[in-house]
């Protein structure tokens, strides 16, 4: 298999032109980077962004704040009537989350799901984008598989859980198979898409000039679908965390999922909810922090 213009698809009315850097250079430009209307030519700076920052977090902190006070309103209220209701008040988190740290289970809990989450994570990686970029460049695999991804691709990553148990045994490895059931699909699809959307005279340029296949792939290839391949694997980061946390719940001893259903057996419910937000705040750090690190950068 190698990359020519014929593999790729010419037809698609959608994609976007190439750039002639001869007409852009032709454009007349000042010293501070501004075009021939004046208006700024510099690459990520919008007008008014850091004017937004300050109103944007007060928002913010209003917003918490509100979500806070309708919590403690709830179970003030209805705690009366519901002593499970009443033990998930929020005055009751800094005492739940300073017995769990003492104890140390939750800073282990913590470690072993991330592990298991990167490991999925890895494994999906390294195989959906060598399938993503086969099925992106080649048309008779793309006509073959599009059926049958499609079909596979809407089960519930869940549903696949008595299978893994049955297969794996219990433990870790059934949970890192429902991960990267998971976290496979946004991958594949995202990378065959990208792929199938090159335009096909950036490939015939680069034939023209002579480059060979690695050189093909290095100069056409990973630049064009970089972004799109980031961005998918952010997606399925996401995907792969709500996976994970039930998938834990099956036959395992660790992570957070089974600490969930061992505080509930305990009827220690304060704990319980402490794990609960802990959850989603390590999940909207690993999203924050996916965000900083796979958006490409301009320049």
């Amino acid at each position: 298999m190698s990359l020519v213009p014929a593999d790729l698809d010419s037809e698609d009315p959608g994609r976007p032109e190439p750039r002639d850097d001869a007409t852009l250079e032709a454009r007349p430009r000042d010293p501070a980077g501004r075009g021939a209307d004046g208006a700024s030519r510099r690459p990520g700076r919008r007008p008014g962004v850091r004017a937004e920052r300050g109103p944007a977090l007060a928002w913010g902190v209003l917003g918490v704040l509100a979500v806070g006070l309708a919590w403690w309103a709830l179970t003030a209220v209805g705690g009366a009537g519901s002593p499970m209701l009443a033990a998930l008040d929020p005055l009751g988190v800094p005492s739940a989350l300073a017995s769990l740290l003492d104890t140390g289970v939750l800073v282990q809990d913590l470690v072993t799901s991330t592990l298991r989450l990167l490991l999925g994570m890895g494994i999906a990686a390294a195989l959906g984008i060598p399938a993503g970029v086969l099925i992106g460049l080649h048309r008779p695999t793309r006509w073959a598989s599009a059926l049958p991804v499609q079909f596979v691709r809407m089960i519930s990553p869940l549903s696949w859980a008595p299978v893994a148990v049955a297969l794996l045994g219990v433990g870790s490895a059934p949970v890192v198979f429902l991960v990267t059931a998971a976290a496979i699909w946004p991958i594949l699809l995202g990378t065959a898409a990208a792929v199938a959307a090159i335009d096909p005279r950036y490939v015939a340029v680069a034939h023209t000039l002579g480059a060979n296949r690695r050189e093909m792939l290095r100069t056409v290839l990973v630049p064009s679908v970089r972004p799109a391949v980031l961005q998918s694997i952010r997606l399925a980061l996401g995907i792969a965390w709500v996976v994970l946390v039930p998938a834990e719940m099956l036959g395992v001893t660790s992570g957070l999922g089974y600490e969930i259903l061992n505080a509930r057996d305990r009827l220690a419910y304060d704990e319980m909810l402490v794990v609960i937000l802990v959850i989603g705040v390590l999940g909207a750090a690993i999203d924050l922090l996916a965000r900083l690190l796979l958006t490409p950068r301009r320049g």
